[in-house]
């Protein structure tokens, strides 16, 4: 499996992961949440806003162009923070950042 197919999965396991954990959101922030030049929109969203609105459909889209991916990547530290309850999702973003960081694992 190449690595933009490994990240794809892994995105896909961030959501599902979401969903689980009842997190996932059927409608986006308002549009001025959107306009924040704070990291992870820290001032108008939750982090799992964030992570649903922000940075998977811009994941998804470097992905679909076969765009140069982020290098060392590191989102769960924040997460850790902000959702210290959501195990399962941690694990699928600290997985996601071991590949993006270029670390091998199964």
């Amino acid at each position: 499996m190449t690595l933009h197919q490994q990240v794809r999965q892994r995105l896909f396991d961030i959501e599902q992961a979401m969903r689980d954990a009842e997190i996932w959101q059927p409608q986006p922030p308002a549009r001025a949440a959107f306009d924040s030049v704070e990291p992870f929109c820290i001032d108008t969203m939750d982090a799992q806003q964030w992570l649903q609105w922000i940075l998977l459909p811009r994941m998804h889209a470097l992905l679909d162009r076969d765009a140069p991916l982020p290098e060392r990547f590191a989102l769960t530290p924040y997460f850790e923070e902000a959702l210290p309850e959501a195990i399962a999702l941690l694990t699928q973003l600290r997985q996601l950042d071991r590949l993006l960081s270029g670390e091998v694992y199964d």
